[in-house]
């Protein structure tokens, strides 16, 4: 990818002053910068950048995106440590997390266990060599997003390597994080989302770094109401009634059974409908899994909307989808950041969350949105918003101020441009 795009595209939002800025310290960057990760579409990481790459390229530093490859049995693998890293999840005992299995003690069952990581090890190690053989890493910034493109250090040759941790890896499960760690101390540096996440058993320089939102992209512009409703007209979705919505890759760390817990509890008190828009990562064989148990979880209640996007719903769609809520959703048991959060606050509408990850950054308990630990008390809250739509109002404007402060491309553009000088050492302008 080497399209290019203006920061001065954004002079309306974020005000001259900062661009100003983005411009004197891009002038101070030498050199090419790489990204690698697991795919062009779905999830975060794929979104920020679809932005960032071509902002960096209108700032004149030569920027690429590159994407690694792998069978089935490779993002298996890498989805299940994935979830091995987001450590446990409580009462999640259907994550399918290697590491802790649910298998009777004994020696026998210890040796199974040893077997089947020294195999998921040797695949992902395989398709690493591979992607560092077949890809032309050269760089003189190269940032690696997550796990699946770690290993990938072992053929450094040259420049600055950076791994980008999109996920929570606080409290991993230690075999699977070992085994990792062994690839990243042998970077740069890490860069982490949240203090939570960072690890103290790494030898390399750490640096946090909010993911962000893009305001301009389709899915955070601005529509008119006629957009709007043209989309909720296209998915038989009326308005008669309140809408709730929680937008997310169909994944059980989304929690999207205890969202419909949450939806029936509340409907009992207030009439409502729930929305639930997601699609599936290229990378994330789980995904129709956990689709068809909604599904089955949603039979009966013509209130419940499940979507997918087959192809994946378009931004403008997931855009309408938000902007027609009034209450959104995005009860996690496990976080990286969930940019959905932002994407909803962005729209002026009060969000219900998780506590957990990068989403207490986003949601201020009481000021931008709510807290909740359980289904009960994300019903509780819902009862409250849609009661008091003063409130939701006033929770939905502070939520706008915040994301324009913290969490909009631009500042996440700054945090890089800054990581890089700093790597570049005393001849960089910090």
């Amino acid at each position: 990818m080497t399209d290019k795009r203006s920061i001065w595209d954004y002079e309306d939002i974020t005000g001259r002053q900062p661009l100003e800025y983005l411009e004197l310290l891009s002038e101070n960057i030498t050199g090419k910068v790489q990204h690698i990760n697991a795919t062009y579409s779905g999830g975060g990481v794929a979104e920020i950048l679809t932005s960032l790459v071509p902002l960096f390229n209108g700032l004149g530093i030569e920027t690429v995106w590159d994407v690694i490859r792998g069978n089935d049995e490779f993002f298996s693998v890498t989805k299940s440590f994935h979830n091995a890293l987001h450590g446990s999840v409580g009462d999640a005992t259907d994550i399918r997390t290697y590491g802790q299995p649910d298998a009777p003690d004994g020696l026998e069952s210890q040796i199974n266990e040893l077997n089947m990581k020294k195999e998921m090890f040797e695949t992902y190690l395989h398709w690493n060599e591979i992607n560092a053989n077949e890809m032309n890493i050269d760089g003189d910034f190269v940032f690696m997003h997550d796990p699946q493109p770690a290993a990938m250090i072992r053929t450094k040759e040259k420049g600055n390597w950076i791994w980008r941790c999109h996920i929570d890896v606080s409290n991993p499960d230690t075999h699977v994080w070992n085994f990792l760690r062994d690839f990243i101390s042998g970077y740069d540096a890490a860069v982490f989302s949240t203090p939570l996440f960072t690890r103290p058993d790494l030898g390399n320089k750490r640096f946090l770094m909010a993911p962000s939102i893009d305001p301009l992209s389709d899915k955070n512009v601005e529509l008119l109401q006629s957009e709007i409703d043209a989309v909720l007209d296209r998915y038989g979705i009326t308005r008669d009634k309140p809408i709730i919505t929680q937008v997310s890759r169909f994944d059980r760390l989304k929690d999207l059974p205890g969202t419909i817990d949450a939806y029936k509890l509340a409907k009992k008190q207030i009439d409502c409908q729930l929305i639930l828009a997601g699609g599936v990562a290229s990378d994330d064989p789980e995904g129709l899994e956990v689709y068809q148990e909604i599904m089955k979880k949603a039979e009966g209640d013509e209130d419940i909307h499940v979507l997918i996007g087959s192809p994946p719903f378009s931004e403008i769609e997931i855009n309408a989808f938000q902007r027609a809520s009034d209450v959104i959703m995005q009860k996690s048991l496990k976080e990286g950041f969930g940019l959905v959060v932002s994407e909803g606050l962005w729209k002026g509408k009060p969000v219900i969350g998780g506590a957990t990850g990068g989403i207490p950054l986003q949601i201020l308990d009481g000021v931008t949105g709510y807290l909740v630990n359980s289904a009960e008390g994300a019903a509780h809250r819902i009862v409250s918003l849609l009661k008091n739509p003063e409130l939701a109002q006033r929770l939905g404007e502070n939520g706008r101020e915040h994301v324009r402060n913290n969490f909009l491309i631009t500042r996440q553009i700054k945090d890089y441009l800054l990581l890089m000088l700093s790597l570049e050492g005393p001849s960089g302008v910090v």
